[in-house]
């Protein structure tokens, strides 16, 4: 056999694998895996620098697949290199507990560097690892010690280019100058829908060469030698990204379908399946053929990545003889470690003194930052507003890749993905900041953080209708009640400055998802401790705060944020009509549902039926904590624009109100 022919059996192992899978699930995207499988062999095979038997090797290339419906594709590539994942588990695609769900998913799989599928979403998860790679490798290189350097590749489609998320990251990608990115474009002219022509027909090479990219083109996705040039060329480029717009036909080999919509998002149906395998010269039987010569090519993927890898563990153990200080911060790097001692210059703050959160926050980022070297993040272009900026920790931008603040600039949207690829990449704690408000911009990409179990802070500050005279576009209303209903996502939205100092504990601490600190704007009175419970106890999501003055409580009031000012207030007024109510901060709906049932029932006792919620958000849930015997002073209307504090009090947020509902909830 030449070599040629072995590389077109290998190209139609990676297709037909995909196929006969597709096709036994009954459900899949066949289209894709059959068209692109020749460029995915030229870069698995000749370029890719992995070890299918240590996926996480810190200094491996990143390859994303961004076009995650093509998701066999990943899947045939990974069995066939010699990653675990047996054909067993390609022979059941999209089943119930299977590691080969229908797009792939970070954790799942091994081999999988980013959940992918929701379009858009990989490219820009892959600007965030190339910023990661270029940060890191600034950090910790020295000359005669190279550590980090290692090559993000993508395959993305017509799809992934629509998707806004992916202009907002390629932009940015162009202006840092990531010459380590390479994205191979399957430029097969089909959506879903029909003609990719029906609503996209700009030149991809031309606009990205606009944003700053070097662009290529290869006319016939099947012309091997023309695929591995160009990935050459692009690798040699090293001042800017690359993209390569690869013409391909989608489901290629099919008599009817090929080139056609209907190979995209079904099975080809079995009469053409086996058109396609005797139009390319493939055994119709049996199913999941795999050719040993084939496997064997494939394979080789193992030896390589073993010397890869050990070449690599050689320079690493000379790079930390030769600097055992730095190797102690790589450590704490990959394994996100807080840094003993990283809590040491925590800020407090005087009783009675007007802070707002936001200020609190900016100040535990600049106490930290120093402390947590692989703490990295940025802003929207708003840090004077995010107090997300920390001076002392310079900028990331194309000539200081040292830096660790990002400027994301107005790309909300690519923030969001940018930040869960800098977490996939690993070595980084990450965080990145915005208006609450803009949260909706962030949102596809902060539910797969949360999928994806990535521990990603957000900071979103200007949190109510307290925002006032920017008016009901900027003030935030429903969004409490939405991101408290995504899974795996804790909400925190601190009472003062202490609990903010706790919520980032919280934070950092967190493992296996995201956090959303959600802070105000206006300044609130840091609560004195002395006579109020320890700021720890946001700690467990609801705490008792202010117990009711003389014994047993009638009424719990219950406060978040910048509310629990007006519940602390309304007790007092109630206390003197002979009133007793308990006060509760409730900073995290999700950390207290964490507890156990007794500490619940400790802080919200199941006999104290009159709960009085106050929130200046959307009442929506809020159900769960009050009961049928309770009630909210919420908002469930949009804000206006005036004076923070005129809105508030016309929209109810005072403690005359507060008590009037209180007594009302007494029948008094």
């Amino acid at each position: 056999m030449t070599g040629r022919d072995l590389d077109q059996l290998c190209v139609n192992t990676i297709r037909f694998l995909a196929a006969d899978s597709v096709q036994q699930a009954k459900s899949g995207h066949p289209g894709l895996p059959m068209g692109a499988a020749a460029m995915a062999y030229v870069l698995w095979t000749r370029f890719l620098r992995h070890h299918p038997a240590q996926p996480a090797w810190p200094d491996r290339d990143r390859f994303v697949l961004s076009a995650g419906h093509g998701s066999m594709l990943l899947y045939a590539l990974l069995h066939l290199t010699g990653y675990d994942l047996p054909l067993e588990e390609l022979k059941r695609f999209r089943q119930w507990g299977s590691r080969t769900p229908g797009h792939p998913e970070f954790g799942v799989s091994p081999g999988v560097e980013a959940t992918t599928g929701p379009l858009g979403q990989g490219l820009a998860n892959a600007v965030g690892m190339a910023i990661a790679e270029r940060h890191l490798a600034a950090r910790f290189n020295r000359p005669g010690h190279t550590i980090v350097d290692h090559h993000t590749y993508v395959i993305c489609s017509d799809g992934d280019l629509m998707e806004g998320v992916a202009a907002e990251a390629s932009s940015l990608a162009g202006h840092l100058g990531l010459g380590k990115l390479i994205v191979l474009y399957d430029d097969n002219q089909v959506s879903l829908a029909g003609k990719a022509a029906l609503s996209f027909s700009e030149d991809v090479p031309r606009r990205f060469e606009g944003l700053g990219w070097h662009a290529q083109a290869v006319p016939d996705g099947n012309d091997l030698d023309a695929i591995d040039k160009a990935i050459r060329d692009a690798r040699a480029e090293g001042e800017r990204p690359s993209i390569i717009a690869v013409r391909t036909v989608i489901g290629y080999g099919a008599p009817k379908k090929a080139g056609t919509h209907e190979a995209h998002g079904e099975p080809l149906g079995d009469a053409e399946l086996q058109g396609a395998k005797q139009a390319l010269g493939w055994p119709v039987e049996p199913r999941f053929l795999l050719p040993e010569a084939a496997v064997a090519r494939f394979r080789e993927a193992l030896a390589r990545g073993a010397r890869g890898e050990a070449d690599w563990q050689a320079r690493l153990e000379a790079w930390r003889r030769a600097f055992p200080d730095l190797a102690i911060e790589w450590e704490h790097g990959q394994a996100r470690t807080l840094t003993p001692g990283w809590d040491r210059d925590l800020p407090t703050f005087p009783a009675g003194t007007p802070v707002a959160t936001r200020d609190a926050s900016g100040a535990v980022l600049a106490a930290v930052s120093p402390r947590l070297p692989h703490l990295v993040g940025g802003d929207a272009d708003l840090a004077p507003s995010t107090k997300t900026l920390v001076k002392t920790a310079g900028s990331f931008l194309r000539g200081t890749p040292g830096g660790r603040h990002l400027h994301f600039g107005v790309r909300e949207h690519a923030m969001g993905a940018i930040s869960n690829g800098l977490t996939y990449h690993g070595g980084l704690l990450v965080f990145c900041g915005t208006f609450f408000v803009f949260s909706d911009y962030m949102r596809p990409a902060v539910r797969l953080a949360a999928l994806s179990e990535l521990p990603v802070v957000y900071v979103w500050t200007h949190d109510s209708i307290g925002v006032g005279e920017d008016g009901p576009t900027h003030e935030p209303v429903e969004h409490l009640a939405s991101l408290r209903a995504m899974p795996n996502l804790v909400v925190v939205r601190p009472a003062d400055a202490a609990e903010t100092v706790v919520a980032w504990r919280v934070a950092l601490s967190r493992r296996h998802g995201p956090t959303a600190l959600v802070l105000t704007r206006q300044k609130l009175p840091v609560l004195d401790r002395a006579l109020y419970a320890p700021a720890e106890g946001l700690q467990r999501g609801a705490y008792v705060l202010a117990d009711a003055p003389g014994g047993t409580s009638e009424l719990v009031l219950i406060g978040t944020g910048s509310e629990v000012q007006l519940v602390l207030g309304a007790q007092a007024a109630l206390a003197k009509d002979g009133v007793r109510a308990r006060v509760v901060s409730m900073p995290s709906w999700e950390l207290f549902q964490a507890e156990s049932p007794d500490y619940q029932e400790s802080v919200l006792p199941g006999a104290v039926s009159r709960r009085l919620a106050v929130e200046a958000g959307a009442t929506f849930g809020w159900e769960r904590w009050v009961g049928s015997a309770g009630a909210v002073v919420g908002i469930d209307r949009f804000g206006a624009s005036a004076p923070g504090e005129v809105v508030m009090k016309e929209l109810g947020f005072t403690v005359e109100n507060v008590v009037a509902r209180a007594r009302a909830l007494l029948g008094r």
